[in-house]
């Protein structure tokens, strides 16, 4: 399965925050939406940086609460790795285990077109397993 096919049963929802924005804003953002990172995008539409709650908590650890007002662009990940919709996911997987990284951009172009975390990723697996069991189940019980 592809990437746009994950895309399109999960949808394309991706929450993005300004390079320029406070730290406590990011915050927000991810305990509002319930998602573990943003996609820092000055226009909504291109990838600037990243940020996760695990990038804020190593963050906070290391400069104290003053952080919480400085700017995304001070803690965000410059270095994004993406990927395009036509990437299959057992491809994406790899990538995301030897980069140890939890989230991945969708892009089209220059185009943020959506996010897939680990948890989609293990998601579908475990839903082709289930889709797996089930066939052999009938087959057996034939």
């Amino acid at each position: 399965m592809r990437i746009s096919e994950l895309l399109r049963q999960k949808g394309g929802l991706v929450v993005t925050i300004g390079p320029d924005r406070p730290v406590t804003e990011l915050l927000d953002k991810l305990a509002t939406n319930g998602v573990g990172a943003l996609v820092v995008s000055a226009d909504g539409q291109s990838v600037d940086g990243i940020v996760s709650e695990r990038d804020v908590v190593r963050k906070l650890q290391r400069f104290g609460p003053d952080l919480l007002q400085e700017p995304v662009s001070e803690i965000m990940s410059r270095q994004v790795q993406t990927c395009p919709p036509a990437t299959e996911i057992e491809e994406l997987a790899k990538l995301m285990t030897n980069g140890r990284f939890r989230h991945v951009p969708v892009v089209d172009g220059d185009r943020l077109v959506g996010i897939v975390s680990i948890g989609d990723v293990v998601k579908h697996r475990m839903d082709e397993l289930e889709g797996e069991r089930d066939q052999l189940q009938a087959y057996i019980n034939t």
